[in-house]
C-alpha cells in the first residue's frame, strides 16, 4: 500500500503527494492516540486501587514481560485480522482522504494485517502508563513511527524508482524486522532491570 502513494502516483491522479502524505501521517498519528488513551484508560482502572510505588513496579514489570514475550511469540506467529486496507479509495476520493484514512487505521495498529507482535506490547506498554493522556501519547508516537513510512516512496517519479523501491523494501525487510525485535527486547530488558530495581529499593 504504501508505494501506491508516491509523487509517480499522486501526479497521475491529480493529487500532491505532500498533501498525501502529510495527511497519512496525521490520520497515523491520530489514529495511534486514541488506541493509546483507550488502553491508558484501561490501565488507569485497573491500576489506580495499587499504591503509586507499587503500581510503578508493576506496570514496568508488565512491560518488561509484554516486550520479551512479543519478541519471543514473533517466532511462532502473530494473531491478526486479515483485512488491509480498501486500496479501492485510491482513485475514487482526494489525496488527503485516503491518506488520512489509511493512515488512521494504520495508527490504531491493530484493525488490518499486524506484522509483529511488538504492536500488542506498544499497546500493553500504554495501558501501563495509567492514564489516558500518558497513553495517547505512547500511541501518538507509535502512530507517527508507523506513518512516516509512506516517506520511503517521495523520490519515486518514474516507474524504474517504483521497482526500485520495491526492491529495496523487500531487501530490507528482514532488517527492519531484527531491529524491531532487537529494540523491543531493549525496552523488556531495562524495564526488567528498572522493576527490580524498584522492588529491591521498595
Amino acid at each position: 500500500m504504501l508505494t501506491s502513494i508516491s509523487p509517480l502516483g499522486e501526479r497521475a491522479r491529480g493529487n500532491r503527494f505532500t498533501v498525501t502524505a502529510a495527511a497519512h501521517v496525521a490520520g497515523s498519528g491520530i489514529g495511534g492516540a486514541a488506541v493509546g488513551a483507550v488502553a491508558g484508560l484501561i490501565g488507569w482502572a485497573l491500576l489506580s486501587p495499587l499504591d503509586r510505588t507499587v503500581a510503578s513496579g508493576t506496570a514496568l514489570a508488565v512491560v518488561a514481560v509484554a516486550t520479551l514475550a512479543a519478541v519471543a511469540l514473533d517466532h511462532v506467529g502473530v494473531p491478526t485480522v486479515h483485512r488491509q486496507v480498501d486500496e479501492r479509495w485510491i482513485g475514487a476520493y482526494r489525496g488527503w482522504v485516503y491518506g488520512a484514512g489509511f493512515g488512521l487505521q494504520l495508527g490504531v495498529g491493530v484493525i488490518t494485517i499486524v506484522p509483529s507482535n511488538v504492536v500488542y506490547a506498544a499497546l500493553v506498554g500504554a495501558a501501563t502508563t495509567g492514564s489516558p493522556a500518558a497513553g495517547a501519547a505512547v500511541g501518538l508516537v507509535f502512530g507517527v513511527v508507523r506513518g512516516v513510512a509512506v516517506l520511503l516512496g517521495r523520490r519515486v517519479r518514474t516507474s524504474q524508482d517504483l521497482a526500485r523501491l520495491h526492491r529495496r523494501v523487500a531487501t530490507a525487510a528482514p532488517i527492519a524486522s531484527r531491529l524491531t525485535a532487537a529494540g523491543a527486547a531493549g525496552v523488556g530488558g531495562a524495564a526488567a532491570v528498572t522493576a527490580l530495581a524498584i522492588g529491591l529499593l521498595g
